[in-house]
């Protein structure tokens, strides 16, 4: 259109320089006469509003033939309401309560390794046997000095039914006994020391100092032991969660190594806000049925940290902004088939998810909004739809 207008003006230019008027602009100029020269502008004036006047007649008849030469095409979708799942993402690592390095109760010589590495055991089964320095044989002994010791209380006891003997004399013997007891149930508990037991089912996962070592306790661990039921992750959350974050919301945990997700729920939320870095603990539970899942395994976290039942959510790039800050978005009204009019609503929005956005009022359910060309509509104005979701 641009194109048609400069040649129209262009020509008129060359057809009002006839006879004197042949004479070129740059002629007249160079003339230095100032008289010819005003005339000469002066008839250039005339000439451009004529051409100017002629334009718009032919921009109106344009537009009479073509009225929508100029209307914005769009697309348009309707609102409604659905369910609103918020989540916060984080990052957390995979430990386990049961993993555990054994090490030994009593000091001596490590004379029997019963297991190897990688080896599966139950709660309870042997694992070594350190050498208990005799107290296996005073264990013997004294537990004949205390049988002895029965058999004198109960002979004393019967005779005290009898009303023969003293009183002190059952009573000794009764004492006695009791002590012998006492002794043989110690010292069976350290004989119970010398053997080291697995404290729960699981796999050794090292076997740490092997048969004939010398060891003591605390300072000479024997085994790790790993069991990979009872997994979980712990994460910092921020401190601005703590109402939104709690026991029983719904995570979404994935493992990019093993190029897996499951679903579960947090397990425990921590009562104490770290003062260093505003946060505090969660932990969540994962299910690891199949073995795949490691201690230190990096994990990423997505808690459900907000529900809206009935949420309208629009997507985040129609959304535009007014000089007062103030969100709005295009509204279709007055529909006739293609066409219809664009009408501004201020928007209020909360959370976002993605490439969408909730929006808490100023909209409804089933209202027609302006999609793909929402940035070139201006409000009032006419609109084409080329196409309705």
């Amino acid at each position: 259109m641009k194109y048609i207008y400069s040649l129209l003006f262009v020509t008129a230019l060359l057809t009002s320089c006839g006879g004197d008027k042949k004479k070129s602009v740059e002629d007249i100029i160079a003339s230095d006469n100032i008289e010819l020269i005003r005339k000469k502008k002066a008839e250039l004036d005339a000439t451009r509003q004529e051409i100017s006047a002629q334009l718009k007649q032919l921009e109106t008849k344009i537009k009479e033939l073509d009225p929508q030469e100029k209307v914005p095409l769009i697309t348009t979708f309707k609102t409604s309401e659905t369910v609103f799942n918020h989540f916060i993402e984080l990052q957390g690592s995979v430990d386990t309560k049961e993993n555990l390095v054994i090490y030994p109760e009593f000091s001596g010589t490590l004379i029997d390794v019963y297991v190897k590495e990688g080896q599966d055991v139950t709660k309870g089964q042997l694992l070594a046997k350190i050498d208990d320095g005799g107290l296996s044989q005073q264990l013997a002994q004294l537990e004949i000095q205390r049988d002895l010791a029965k058999t004198t209380f109960e002979r004393q006891e019967r005779l005290w039914r009898e009303n023969i003997g003293s009183e002190i004399q059952y009573l000794q013997t009764k004492s006695s006994y009791e002590a012998m007891n006492r002794s043989v149930d110690q010292l069976k508990d350290q004989v119970a020391k010398t053997t080291v037991r697995a404290p729960f089912s699981g796999t050794i996962d090292d076997v740490i100092t092997e048969k004939g070592s010398v060891v003591g306790p605390g300072q000479s661990p024997l085994f790790r032991i790993v069991s990979l039921k009872n997994m979980y992750i712990e994460t910092d959350v921020p401190e601005r969660f703590i109402t939104s974050v709690t026991k029983g919301k719904e995570v979404i945990v994935n493992f990019p190594v093993l190029n897996k997700e499951v679903k579960t729920k947090v397990r425990q939320a921590g009562n104490f806000i770290n003062p260093a870095n505003r946060t505090f603990k969660v932990e969540v539970g994962v299910d690891n049925n199949d073995g795949s899942i490691k201690p230190n395994l990096m994990a990423k976290l997505k808690i459900n940290d907000y529900i809206n039942e009935n949420a309208i959510l629009i997507p985040q790039s129609i959304i535009s902004e007014n000089a007062e800050g103030e969100q709005f978005v295009y509204t279709i009204t007055e529909k006739s088939g293609e066409l219809a009019v664009a009408k501004r609503e201020i928007i209020k929005t909360g959370r976002t998810q993605g490439d969408y956005i909730e929006v808490t009022s100023g909209l409804k359910s089933d209202i027609e909004i302006v999609d793909e060309g929402a940035r070139s509509v201006k409000d009032g104005q006419q609109v084409k739809i080329l196409a309705s979701l």
